[in-house]
Parts: structure tokens; sequence; C-alpha cells
């Protein structure tokens, strides 16, 4: 607390203002340090490259550009939102598929020492967001589930295993996404529960991870009207102002009646979930004045720092309300311990960390039991070159929001050394079923981010407008697997066999293929609904 006071009333008033920044750090390591050295900020989300080595390079020099201590964090979600040289991990919702505490915690170890041997030290994690609104493409994978004890389970058990590990969690998306089927990152979304309904799913989650002692909340971009009009039955518009530019829902709601006592940050600021409710230099400082501690990413800092010196001038942001935030970004860093030694990774302690043979083992032993048989109406599993040798697969590649182009998936090469002869459909040709023995679609969308919504695209899919039309299913043995988004059944109800995996890792696809085969169970059990609440999809 010394160390807090002390440092918070030694700063000038613009290094105070930046401290509330988090900035994004992409590419090359002479930016980010040139970013850290000019700017300041509170800390730098990272986005990891491959390169072990380059990246632990990054973190010394960046922590060695600044006096205070930097906070490092990233969204430490599993899958293929995992550290691109680490150990391949189970998303949230596969990790739901297994419901096994123990194992959610071995696995949430795993990814927070490797986080912290490569300088990360606040991760934005756990999603306690509830998979309700089944169409919606930003929490799709990110979420344990529909059901509220097994999020509750799950998203303590990763909050405890990270903070043991010295990385701070943080719960979002405050107050609450899961019951609009839009994309904060292309509109406010809107939380449409009653007060009561609220607080026994989303109050209830966020009541048990601020008593489990919880270092950070998210405030997003999501409205929740029932409680603004609670206290102003005549709220109008406001009703639907972003919960990260609202007092009533960030100070009074989140701090006052919950008594969250951490640090709040808000939701990336890029957003149009932020931008379509106002102009930057309004919607900036607003962020702090309602409660938020932290501004997270901008396209221009110094502008967005102007922005704030002006808040300030003019009245609308107090400087208590600056040194409130200022103070606690810095408990934050001395929460985590950053004050007394500013540690920096080292490539020999990273590598001693870092993808061990014993984290490895382990993520694979938790990846096999994710798998999850939902129908197979038709008895087709498990699979074999004897029955199933000519192999036609459809295949949609993984599809992730950051790469222009699918990622190519390893399942058909994994059936060909299985003795199977396999062709992956190019999109546009016409394949008569009559020349294979089973037809495979292997669809890879995890959680997406821009795109509004995920769905069985068959004119992509196919290529063409008849192709889309085209059902085989009638002719040759069909199975679909999912690698990602859990509800295709909507747009294939009649597909006699049906597979979630949830994720498209390497380990998932082995995984897979080894259920396929019948050399391992479908362990998983379904953490939603994937008949999306129709009976016609079990047939």
């Amino acid at each position: 607390m010394q160390w807090v006071h002390t440092t918070r009333d030694s700063l000038a008033p613009r290094d105070k203002l930046a401290q509330l920044f988090v900035l994004i750090s992409r590419g090359d390591t002479e930016a980010t340090v040139q970013l850290v050295r000019s700017f300041r900020p509170g800390g730098i989300t990272r986005f990891y490259g491959t390169d072990l080595a380059e990246e632990v390079d990054l973190i010394r020099q960046a922590s060695a550009a600044t006096t205070l201590p930097l906070l490092v964090s990233a969204d430490l979600e599993g899958s293929r939102m995992s550290l691109a040289f680490g150990t391949e991990v189970p998303n949230p919702l596969g990790l739901a598929a297994v419901d096994d505490v123990e194992a959610t915690t071995a696995i949430a170890t795993i990814m927070a020492e490797e986080a912290k041997a490569v300088g990360l030290n606040w991760s934005f994690t756990p999603v306690i967001d509830i998979n309700a609104a089944w169409q919606s493409a930003i929490v799709g994978t990110r979420s344990y589930g529909s059901d509220v004890d097994r999020i509750e389970r799950h998203a303590m058990a990763q909050i405890e295993a990270f903070q043991r590990q010295g990385v701070a969690a943080t719960v979002k998306h405050w107050p609450g996404e899961g019951y609009d089927d839009r994309d904060q990152h292309l509109v406010t979304t809107v939380n449409p529960l009653t007060l009561e309904q609220w607080e026994e799913s989303f109050g209830r989650l966020y009541r048990r991870a601020i008593a489990d002692g919880v270092m950070s909340v998210m405030s997003a971009h999501i409205a929740f009207p029932a409680f603004v009009r609670s206290l102003d039955p005549e709220a109008g518009a406001e009703a639907f102002r972003p919960a990260s530019v609202s007092r009533l829902l960030t100070t009074e709601l989140l701090r006052n009646r919950l008594g969250f006592n951490g640090l709040i940050v808000s939701d990336a600021t890029a957003m149009a979930g932020l931008g379509d409710w106002g102009p930057r230099e309004v919607t900036v400082p607003e962020l702090v004045i309602a409660g938020c501690d932290v501004i997270l990413f901008s396209d221009d800092p110094e502008a967005d720092l102007m922005h704030l010196v002006r808040a300030v001038a003019d009245g609308r942001l107090s400087q208590e309300r600056v040194d409130e935030a200022v103070t606690r970004v810095l408990a934050l860093k001395a929460a985590l311990g950053l004050h007394r030694d500013r540690p920096a990774p080292t490539l020999e302690s990273a590598r001693a960390k870092v993808g061990t043979g014993v984290s490895r083992a382990t993520a694979r032993a938790v990846t096999a039991r994710v798998p999850t048989l939902v129908k197979d109406v038709g008895n087709i599993l498990p699979l074999s070159p004897e029955r199933h040798r000519r192999v036609l697969v459809y295949s949609t590649g993984a599809i992730m929001p950051f790469v222009p182009q699918p990622i190519p998936l390893s399942l058909p090469e994994r059936l060909t050394a299985e003795g199977f002869e396999v062709t992956v459909h190019e999109p546009g040709t016409m394949a008569n079923p009559r020349d294979y023995d089973l037809v495979l679609y292997l669809l890879a969308e995890e959680t997406l981010m821009t795109r509004g919504r995920i769905f069985l695209d068959w004119r992509r899919l196919t290529g063409s407008v008849f192709g889309a039309m085209a059902r085989h299913w009638h002719q040759v043995p069909t199975v679909m697997v999912s690698l990602g988004f859990p509800y295709y059944l909507y747009d294939a109800p009649r597909v006699p066999a049906y597979i979630n995996a949830y994720g498209s890792s390497e380990s998932m696809q082995a995984a897979v293929l080894e259920a396929l085969l019948g050399r391992a169970p479908f362990a998983g059990t379904s953490p939603v609904d994937p008949f999306v609440g129709s009976e016609q999809g079990r047939y």
C-alpha cells in the first residue's frame, strides 16, 4: 500500500493518465519497446507470435523501457486462442464437455505456468457468459456452456488456478453476455433479463467470482435496461447505454452493490458496441468517469490521452476519480508482486516451463475426453478402412478471426495414414456419391469476431447453388464433425451421425480420429443443447 500511494503521488498528471491505458502489442520488438518508452502505459496486451525466444526478448526489453512495472496481458482462452508456442489445451466449452473440475484446474495451471514463464501476468479470462442465445458467434466456444452450475464450477476453478500461479484473472463480459445473439464488436448488445433473472444467473456468477477474490472484471459494451429502469423508469435511450460507459452499471451495480474492490478494465474500445454510442472524444473520458480503471486499446493513444486531459480540465473527469483509477492499476501490480523485484523472463526459464512433456501429456489426456457423440442414428461408427475405404471430405478448414484464409485441417491426412482413400472436395465441382463409401463433413469455426453469425454455409462449402442443395446421406453413410461451433444440427438436422469437438487444434483432431475409429470412447457430455430446443435434429 505504501508503494502504491508513494508511486501514485510521485507521478506527473500526464503519467497518471497514461497508466490508465493498456495498449496492443503486435509484431516486432522495436515497435513495442518504442511504444512503451514513449507513452509509458500501464500495460500492454500482447498478440503472441510463434517464436518463444523472440517473445521472451520482447517482454524483457519492454519491461526495461519503463520505470514502472508493466502489466502484460492476453486472452488465454484455450484451443487456438492460446500461446502459439505453448501446450495445446481445450477451450472452455471443451472443458465443460469433460466436466471434471480437476481436469479444468490442471489445464488452467498449465496455461498460467506457461504464461508466467514468458512474462505474462494478467489474463482476460475466464469468460462467464451464458451460452443461451445459441446463434451468438461471439460467445460460441469461449463460454463454459449454458448451465449456470457448470459455468460456476469451472470458471471458479480457472480463477483459482490462474491467480495461484501469479496471473491475475478477469471475469467477463460484465454485466453478462449470451442472451443477445449479436456481436458487441458490431453493435451494443443487450442483456434482456429481468433483475430477478439476472440475480439468479449472472448476479450469482459475478458475486461468486468476487467472493473468490477475482482480481479484475471487464466491463463490456453491453446494456442492461432492467437495472437502469429500476432506478429511472423514464430512462429512454439511457437504458441502452453500454456498461463500459455507464456509471449506474459499472459503479453503482458492480462496485457498490456487488462490492467489487478490484480493477475494472473496459472491453476493447475500438468495438462498434462503444463507437456506436458516441464519438471517441466523449466515450473515452466516459469510460473512466463511469468506473473503468483501464482503457483497453487505442489506435491513437496520444489523441485519447488528450481527450482525458480536456475532460479533467473542464471538470467532467475529476482528479479524485483519476487518482482512484491509478491507485487500482498500481494496486494490481503490487498484488502480483511486480513492485518488489520486477521479474523479467529468461529464455532458459521459459523453455523449462513451456510445452514440457508432462504438460503435453496432461493436456492430451484431457483433450481425449472432449469429443462428444451427439447422435449416430445409422450406426455408422466406428469407421474402418474395410467398410468406409473411399472417403469424400467437405471441409471449411479452421476459420480464425485474425487469419485471412482458412487453415487446412490435418484430419484428412490422418485418415489417409490409417488406410482410407481420402478425397477432399474442391468447391464448385460435383461429386457422385456412388463413388464413395463415406461422406465426412469437417467444420472448424470457433468463436468469431465481426462476422455476426456462424452457420453451415452450404453454398460456400460446396461452391455452387446445386451443390448446396444436394444431400448424400441417403445413398452414402455420412458423418458430420464440428471442431468448433456446436450447433450445426440446426442447418443439417437429418445428418445421421454428428459429433462435437469444440476446438480444432492438432491434438483435438488426433483425439477425434481415435474416437471415430473406435480406439477411444466418445467421453464428452454436451455442455449446451446441440439440438437448439428442436426435436427435428434428433432423428
